[in-house]
């Protein structure tokens, strides 16, 4: 049995502190403790890390594609090692979450997330688990882009890090398949 944990971002230096860079921050952090280094593999399209948690193998995924075509990357990675759908976390920037907010579900739309609709539409499915970290919004459709695409000032840059340490802290739990256990941790803590 293996995991495929995805962390969603856009590649380089200019947009590694914004707020559409949330999954890529996300698994950086979960890894920091770990001494397992991303390599960039060109036929994922992608910088990944494998290590064993449990007896199984977890496999971590950054698209290196641009946002709107992360879904050829993770549809690749599983098809190559045989991942289902259900066992495929991506982890991603949420509007409709406030910064400090994170959240965890299975299935769902796309939401207008162009990573999460290219996904879906290369799986063919939407039937994977989201960890949803709220970055806000900025309160009109036409300034969605530019706003994802800035870093978050000081206060929801802390709110964000310490919602994604709550993150961490349920990600043993979402390994070994206690999704109800950790959403509850998440649904309910401050």
């Amino acid at each position: 049995m293996a995991k495929l944990v995805v962390g969603l971002g856009n590649p380089g230096t200019e947009y590694s502190k914004t707020r559409h860079n949330a999954g890529f921050l996300f698994v950086d952090g979960w890894l920091s403790s770990r001494s397992a280094e991303f390599s960039y593999q060109s036929k994922f399209q992608g910088s990944v890390v494998k290590f064993n948690q449990a007896g199984q193998t977890v496999h971590v995924l950054k698209p290196q594609t641009f946002m709107n075509k992360s879904g050829v990357s993770v549809a690749t990675y599983a098809k190559y090692f045989n991942i289902s759908v259900e066992d495929i976390i991506v982890v991603h920037d949420e509007l409709d979450l406030e910064p400090g907010d994170i959240r965890l579900k299975r299935a769902g739309g796309h939401g207008g997330h162009n990573g999460l609709r290219d996904i879906i539409n290369q799986l063919s499915s939407a039937d994977f688990y989201r960890l949803r970290i709220g970055v806000g919004h900025p309160g009109a459709k036409h300034q969605v882009s530019n706003y994802v695409l800035t870093a978050p000032g000081k206060e929801d840059d802390a709110n964000m890090l310490q919602a994604m340490a709550m993150g961490v802290a349920v990600m043993d739990d979402v390994l070994k398949d206690e999704y109800q256990r950790a959403m509850q941790y998440l649904h309910t803590a401050k």
